[in-house]
């Protein structure tokens, strides 16, 4: 590439400024998608501690609630939450949640903002027995 830029010829003048144009737009588009990726792996980790609690707890209740306050204010974030059950959960029942949020992703400030949907899952099966 170097060489291709250090080049005499004359066709360099064109397409050099097209080259560096390119590689701006796709760093300046890296920069604003990565954010996104953050926020996809954060979500997926709060899924995790939340399922985890509903795992050791054996119920989706006052601990997930307690989980949950606690997340959001340690993450920085406040996503809905939807449970495949509630109350208790037997040994090995399945229970699954989905945390979901929207993230606006803005490309040129204000003019191409869009809303992206983003969602966290998380399963696993209860460890508490109840009599």
């Amino acid at each position: 590439m170097l060489k291709y830029l250090k080049s005499k010829r004359g066709d360099s003048v064109i397409t050099a400024p097209f080259a560096v144009l390119l590689v701006m737009f796709l760093t300046a588009f890296f920069i604003k998608v990565s954010p996104v990726i953050v926020r996809i792996q954060n979500l997926n980790t709060y899924a995790n501690e939340l399922c985890r609690v509903a795992e050791l707890s054996g119920r989706v209740g006052s601990e997930t609630t307690e989980k949950e306050k606690q997340l959001n204010k340690v993450m920085g974030m406040s996503p809905e939450i939807s449970w495949s059950k509630t109350g208790t959960i037997q040994l090995n029942e399945t229970v699954s949640v989905t945390c979901s949020t929207t993230y606006e992703l803005g490309l040129f400030g204000d003019i191409g903002s869009y809303p992206v949907a983003i969602n966290g899952h998380a399963e696993g099966s209860s460890e508490v027995y109840h009599k």
